[in-house]
């Protein structure tokens, strides 16, 4: 019996562990799991071609820019039809890419937006049990993954802009950024001028309850992401808009730290990596690495360095050890020594980068507006340019949304279809 109990005893935190590492590696987010764009996934295809490495393609109603997510076998996506008036939500079988359910859940009425953006451009969220959307009206839902409605609320979102940040879970909380700007005259306020109604929302993921709000102070508009990090053994929100980067307590959205910036719109998600965050506003900003341990506006003491060099737009930082990487709307591709911003090298992959780059099994794949993905491997040197393995296309294809990693499989949504990429 002794030796039964402590057979029990062991297999318990392994299994658990198994059970934890399953989870941690689902794509349930922008951007995966940790929404860095990292995943811990072996065994993706190199080359691909329209006929080659393709495992199904499925056309899907709408438009949208919203990235895929997935758990388990479930692919999760949203779309608009009736020129952005109806709002889609379509769950897909992974294996097979067969369109399971697809769910009008509301109506919503289309406002201003930036030729580039969507209706429907933030990407949903899972926890395995209920799936979150957003759409550009300010739109919230949540689904079962039979496509049953859960709760809905509406928050009449407007901004100059449109709609673009996508929605997070943190333990029983849905947090969502919303950075808008006047509707009424004068319209520069928010948008090209500072004004403090941006907030942070945070609703219980059960009911759509409001939870609390955690109040910018004065910013502009902006599209980031927010990204959890861990800073001395306690977690912030990073949370970027128009003119500021900004950290909050995602317990109760008090504000934690602010460093100026300038330029709006805000838009590349933050990367967080050897103790500093990454982020810039726009390409007339300046890339910064921040140290995140500040209190108050911390702006004059704790930008560990600058580089003006190849700023993004649109595309997200990624951060692999020990670089750091841009991808820009001028076709170029950039690494930087993380720790210093020195600037390492440059390369030049053709039409606008403004997808976010992914990376995983040792490779980075970089997306163009054009639908080329350009696969390529850092070099043991840093200092040394990345080496090219493959520039993949899929023949006439416009994409903005970033791709999403399932398995050895690569999930790339394009203006009209859903291709999944691998054996």
């Amino acid at each position: 019996m002794i030796v039964k109990c402590i057979s029990f005893l062991i297999v318990i935190p392994l299994f658990a562990g198994t059970l934890a590492a399953q989870e941690a590696e689902q794509w349930c987010r922008f951007r995966g799991p940790n929404g860095q764009g990292t995943a811990a996934a072996v065994g993706l295809p190199v080359k691909w071609s329209e006929t080659e490495n393709i495992a199904w393609k499925t056309a899907i109603p709408g438009t949208g820019w919203s990235s895929p997510i997935v758990w388990n076998d479930r692919i999760f996506l949203t779309s608009t039809t009736s020129e952005g008036k109806e709002c889609h939500v379509f769950a897909l079988d992974r294996k097979t890419g067969k369109i399971l359910w697809d769910k009008i859940i509301f109506t919503q009425v289309p406002e201003q937006k930036h030729p580039r953006n969507s209706y429907a451009t933030p990407t949903p969220v899972t926890d395995g049990k209920l799936v979150y959307v957003v759409f550009a009206a300010g739109g919230f839902a949540a689904l079962d993954f039979d496509g049953n409605t859960v709760w809905t609320k509406n928050i009449h979102y407007y901004s100059h802009h449109g709609l673009a940040t996508s929605p997070i879970l943190y333990k029983n909380l849905l947090i969502f950024a919303v950075n808008p700007s006047s509707r009424e005259e004068p319209v520069r306020l928010g948008w090209q001028l500072p004004w403090d109604k941006s907030y942070l929302l945070a609703l219980d993921k059960t009911t759509g309850e409001e939870r609390w709000r955690g109040k910018r102070g004065m910013s502009r508009i902006g599209h980031s992401t927010p990204v959890i990090i861990n800073v001395n053994g306690k977690d912030q929100m990073l949370s970027p808009a128009g003119d500021v980067v900004q950290s909050f307590n995602p317990d109760n959205g008090e504000l934690i730290w602010t460093v100026q910036s300038s330029g709006e719109p805000a838009v590349p998600t933050a990367a967080f990596g050897g103790g500093l965050v990454f982020m810039a506003n726009m390409p007339s900003d300046a890339i910064r690495g921040i140290k995140p341990d500040g209190k108050g506006d911390c702006t004059a003491t704790h930008i560990a360095w600058e580089q003006k060099r190849n700023v993004p737009t649109m595309a997200s930082f990624l951060y692999v050890k020990p670089c750091l990487y841009t991808a820009c709307d001028n076709g170029s591709f950039s690494a930087y020594d993380a720790a210093t911003g020195e600037f390492l090298w440059q390369k030049r992959l053709g039409s606008p980068l403004n997808s976010s780059p992914v990376y995983a099994d040792g490779k980075i794949y970089v997306t163009a507006e054009s639908g080329a993905v350009t696969v390529l491997k850092p070099n043991a040197d840093v200092k040394k340019t990345a080496e090219v393995l493959a520039t993949n296309e899929i023949g006439e294809q416009y994409v903005l949304a970033t791709p999403a990693v399932t398995g050895n499989q690569l999930l790339l949504r394009t203006e009209t279809e859903l291709w999944c990429i691998g054996k």
